[in-house]
């Protein structure tokens, strides 16, 4: 991608070096931080479907998915605002988080960041697996969303940073992969504790939300800064090691020159906030802005954060709700597989075009057959032929998205924005 000397700080260039497997594991560790993300898109939807779970803590909820008295809408068996505060208090901390993100980012360096949002994210998933309240719970997912908007916002950043210009596409998409895996290990897991007896499966399923943010902290404690974020802090002679560690070579003078060129800039500007909106970086702001705007207007996380409920109010039972949930969690990550080895091959443009395509003609069938059977009452239910159509139109929806939208929706705003302005254009991204 072209426009404003994108994160090698020299345009886009090719410089010397190959592809070490240095700065491929250092990427693959540290997209493992979309795995906080994903795990707790998939597990929320999955326990807000488990009896135990809304018994205890949204009984009107419970009551309402166990009333089989004729005539009830199906629309609204989950309509319940505490419920929905559940759901998305989570997004509202992220977005908050990810302006503070910004600046601790740029004075402290991306481990920093990321070192933040995995110790938060732990804090919250404890939280939220001895939860014997309400208010607890809602604490939680707090913390749970402060974390996600650290994650998402260093975590694109430090792989646009690290990788080589010729296959950073490809490694940028390493987050995506990691959220659509924790989205996938997140179903399996739902389905899993969603069969034990005692009711308390459900905390088992928040509490390992643990396991994806140890892994993150303990990422942000072993991987190296990247060399943009060594410059910032101004250690020229570390950050030039750094970079032919990285590249695998001594002769990196002509990238170090653009990233020293780059920092210059950079420095100069007092107020990141201030700068971005100045004309010469309108593209830039509109791009960082539209993209996720419309990545969040697709409505995946309709279908990511609530498959199981979305199944059941179709008319799915229980098990088999959370069994398609597993299903497009795994065409999503066979998807974003798709898209790690297309991206920079066919370019962002073609994705996003096809893929919004797919997506749009997907959702109007979906609608039309809803709209067919249940119409505005919400009454009816689809045979098996037709719960199984469903299912199909779902999985293509998410693979679309998967290889376009979803993994371009980071790498694009990573991309496009030079040094100066670059922290301020990623947290956009986060929501």
């Amino acid at each position: 991608m072209a426009g404003g000397g994108i994160v090698g700080g020299g345009g886009g260039r090719n410089y010397e070096g190959g592809v070490t497997v240095f700065v491929v594991f250092t990427c693959l560790a540290a997209a493992m931080g979309g795995l906080l993300f994903g795990y707790d898109l998939g597990i929320s939807g999955g326990v807000t479907s488990m009896e135990s779970f809304l018994s205890k803590f949204f009984p009107s909820v419970y009551h309402k998915m166990k009333n089989e008295s004729g005539g009830q809408s199906q629309y609204c068996k989950f309509d319940s605002q505490l419920l929905t505060l559940f759901t998305s208090c989570l997004y509202i901390a992220a977005l908050v988080a990810s302006f503070f993100a910004s600046s601790v980012t740029r004075k402290f360096g991306r481990k920093i960041s990321m070192f933040v949002a995995g110790l938060v994210f732990l804090m919250g998933s404890v939280l939220n697996g001895v939860a014997n309240n309400i208010v607890l719970l809602i604490i939680g997912r707090l913390l749970l969303g402060i974390g996600v908007g650290f994650a998402n916002q260093s975590v694109p950043v430090y792989l646009a940073e690290m990788a080589p210009t010729k296959i950073r596409g490809a490694l940028n998409m390493g987050f995506q992969m990691a959220i659509t895996i924790g989205i996938l290990v997140a179903g399996l897991v739902n389905f899993g504790t969603a069969k034990i007896k005692g009711g308390y499966g459900w905390r088992i399923s928040l509490a390992l939300a643990a396991v994806p943010s140890l892994m993150m902290t303990l990422a942000a404690v072993l991987l190296p800064d990247t060399p943009n974020s060594i410059l910032e802090r101004g250690h020229p002679e570390k950050a030039k090691k750094m970079l032919q560690k990285i590249r695998g070579t001594d002769n990196v003078d002509e990238e170090f020159q653009d990233l020293l060129n780059a920092t210059e800039v950079a420095n100069r500007v007092e107020n990141q906030w201030t700068n971005i909106t100045q004309p010469r970086y309108r593209p830039q702001l509109i791009i960082c802005f539209l993209i996720p705007f419309f990545q969040q207007l697709t409505g995946i996380n309709v279908i990511m954060f609530y498959a199981p409920v979305l199944f059941m109010t179709l008319g799915f039972g229980n098990e088999a709700s959370l069994m398609s949930s597993v299903i497009t969690g795994g065409v999503n990550v066979v998807a974003t597989l798709v898209s790690i080895f297309t991206v920079d091959k066919f370019g962002r443009r073609v994705l996003f075009l096809q893929g919004g395509l797919q997506m749009i003609i997907c959702q109007i069938a979906v609608g039309v057959m809803i709209g067919k059977e249940f119409g505005l009452s919400g009454e009816g239910s689809f045979s098996k032929g037709e719960a199984n159509w469903i299912l199909f139109l779902v999985c293509a929806y998410v693979a679309a998205f998967a290889w376009s939208w979803g993994p371009l929706g980071w790498l694009v705003p990573s991309e496009i924005c030079p040094l100066e302005i670059r922290s301020a254009g990623q947290p956009s991204t986060s929501q």
